[in-house]
């Protein structure tokens, strides 16, 4: 399957793909398409039909991470020029729910080292929240955005962003926060790791939640991150190291 976001070049740096109006031509169906990220579906609509197909280049673009990928190359390799084209986009009016901004490793690209009063509340609040933060953000995300792609392009939407974000910083918080707990929580702890990092992914669509995730990309953006294992809450900085411990009860009694 073709992924979000798809376009075909001709070899002389011009770019084709399916934009804002005409993706919203093909969920009124006013434009009938296989997907408006087929190569196939978007060469048709352009005049490369059949056997023409062949004398276009195919490409895959990710938003998130600014990077184009050749799917095929069957005529001159044009990509200096597609990827200007793809740079300029704005991707809002493709998809007016995603949010393009830099992926933040917490534990690289802020190292904390400290933990104010703030930051507790801030603990504290997301400790209120209710389980399952991945799959109500997956959820949330997939009903919204298929009002703008349909849900035949879900899969490729919401991949590009939960593997682009996901693949970025999950193994290296993780294992950061693996390494700073003992062994007798490590399992325990891995779900509220999880939590942050699915809410943190939330952050990349402009949707309302069910759950508020505010809290914790708070954190995030200062480099905490907190890991909870029953018991003891742990909020984790610089390399992933323990900065500041609590229990849930001490924490829940803060004023």
């Amino acid at each position: 399957m073709c992924k979000f976001f798809s376009l075909i070049s001709d070899g002389n740096g011009k770019a084709c793909y399916f934009d804002a109006k005409l993706r919203a031509d093909v969920k009124q169906g006013l434009i009938k398409v296989e997907s408006p990220d087929s190569h196939t579906s978007i060469a048709d609509y352009y005049g490369f039909k059949g056997s023409k197909e062949d004398t276009v280049n195919k490409w895959e673009y990710n938003p998130i991470t600014r990077v184009l990928t050749e799917d095929n190359i069957a005529v001159d390799n044009d990509k200096f020029f597609v990827e200007k084209v793809c740079q300029e986009l704005d991707f809002k009016e493709i998809i007016p729910q995603l949010n393009i901004k830099k992926i933040i490793n917490p534990f690289i690209d802020r190292k904390a080292l400290k933990v104010t009063k703030k930051d507790l509340h801030l603990l504290k609040e997301w400790d209120s929240v209710s389980d399952s933060v991945r799959d109500s953000v997956m959820y949330s995300v997939r009903d919204s955005v298929w009002d703008s792609v349909r849900d035949s392009v879900w899969d490729s939407v919401g991949d590009s962003v939960w593997d682009s974000v996901g693949d970025s910083v999950w193994d290296s918080v993780w294992y950061s926060v693996w390494d700073s707990v003992s062994d007798s929580v490590r399992d325990s702890v891995r779900d509220s790791v999880r939590d942050s990092v699915g809410a943190y992914i939330g952050s990349f669509f402009d949707i309302d939640y069910k759950i508020n995730l505010t809290s914790s990309n708070k954190l995030w953006d200062k480099g905490l991150v907190p890991s909870f294992d029953g018991t003891l809450w742990r909020l984790h900085g610089k390399n992933g190291k323990i900065i500041y411990t609590i229990t849930q009860e001490k924490l829940r009694a803060m004023k």
